[in-house]
């Protein structure tokens, strides 16, 4: 079975290519992935991090936004 996918995809021209354009794709993403997790700041990981904790009637957290 393997044999025949081998020499089916042999025969296609310019196949060569496909698995640069994804190794490509693959890195890209990851460079992409660290430059917005490293180059983003603190504080919007902090805020984020404390969405699902953040009660908007609670007055500490808009003293604390007031002074941001």
């Amino acid at each position: 079975m393997l044999k025949f996918i081998k020499h089916h995809m042999s025969s296609i021209d310019g196949i060569e290519i496909y698995p640069l354009i994804s190794l490509g794709i693959f890195f890209l993403f990851f460079v992409i992935l660290f430059i917005y997790v490293f180059g983003g700041g603190k504080n919007r990981f902090k805020d984020i991090s404390l969405l699902p904790l953040s009660d908007p009637n609670d007055p500490r957290e808009q003293n604390e936004e007031e002074q941001s």
